[in-house]
């Protein structure tokens, strides 16, 4: 994900860093703000005014003014100091959505930390506050365009917090990243119809190949058009009804990058993607088939975040 120059950022790229972080004097840099620069100015001007006109009230106003500044950037820059950082795990999102990065902040002293927010080039994170003692999470929103592993780079944490005179901040970059599903096709398509999965490779046999009636069923999406019984269904409430058959091999749902009607590698993904959401929200036994790469036919959570996984990351290393 590119990331562009963020203002308040020093020109040294961090490396990338994994576990505990420590906010140390050394890793925080602080400046004052536009409110800051404003303040200085006003000051400037009275130090000017109490110069000219020799009044001492002008003198009195004018240094406890800049004490009360100084004192505002102490307490800045301890807003910060000596905090704990752990980056935490982000849960996966389709493309086009947005993913939001979490990183856990402990407070290991007895002083209330207030107003601590994340900032990045893309987004801006809603500031947070910490107990003494206690920690929070603080969330950094940002688009996902594309599919796979992403990450979002260099992001700043920082507090301009008491006065809003001076901004103090950290640049880092963590160990962190977001799975990114494909973003399913808007056009929902049939499904493909089952295969055969007698481990021989030998296609299903027609009606009569070995196999009994033993029924009827309501119709489930991939059902096989040959399978329907068109004059029940007719005779009935109008719902479709598919003919159930004993013996002869075993069916299941085959979801097959051959099977898509898209010919770019995204487009097949898509309807690879959306055909997995809709044979999974039918309660469906399906499996997956990609270049170099084929899942088991199973149903459940486990198995849709493993073939989401596997559409996500094909083609990347």
């Amino acid at each position: 994900m590119p990331t562009a120059a963020l203002p308040y950022l020093p020109w040294r790229k961090p490396a990338v860093e994994s576990g505990p972080l420590r906010l140390t004097s050394r890793r925080l840099y602080i400046l004052p703000t536009r409110s800051g620069l404003v303040f200085a100015l006003l000051l400037f001007g009275l130090l000017l005014g109490a110069i000219n006109y020799g009044v001492s009230l002008v003198y009195l106003f004018t240094f406890w003014f800049i004490g009360l500044a100084v004192v505002g950037m102490l307490h800045t820059h301890r807003n910060l100091s000596g905090l704990v950082l752990r980056a935490s795990a982000t849960a996966p999102v389709f493309a086009g959505e947005t993913a939001g990065f979490k990183l856990r902040v402990e407070n290991p002293s007895r002083l209330r930390r207030q107003r601590i927010g994340l900032r990045h080039a893309l987004a801006w994170g809603a500031p947070g506050d910490l107990a003494a003692s206690g920690e929070t999470v603080l969330e950094l929103p940002l688009p996902q365009a594309e599919r796979g592993w992403k990450t979002p780079g260099r992001f700043a944490i920082h507090s301009a917090f008491p006065l809003g005179l001076f901004r103090c901040w950290s640049v880092l970059e963590l160990d962190w990243g977001v799975l990114v599903y494909p973003r399913p096709a808007a056009e929902s398509l049939p499904l493909p119809a089952p295969e055969a999965d007698d481990d021989t490779g030998h296609t299903p046999p027609t009606r009569g190949e070995g196999q009994e009636f033993i029924g009827l069923r309501g119709y489930q999406p991939g059902d096989a058009t040959r399978r329907i019984a068109w004059k029940a269904s007719a005779r009935g409430s109008g719902k479709l009804l598919t003919k159930q058959f004993a013996g002869g091999a075993t069916q299941h749902l085959w979801l097959s990058w051959w099977q898509t009607p898209e010919r770019d590698v995204e487009g097949r993904l898509s309807r690879l993607t959306r055909w997995v959401l809709d044979a999974h929200a039918a309660g469906l036994a399906y499996g997956l088939k990609l270049p170099g790469r084929a899942v088991s036919p199973q149903t459940g959570e486990i198995h849709l975040r493993q073939c989401l996984e596997a559409l996500a990351r094909h083609g990347q290393t």
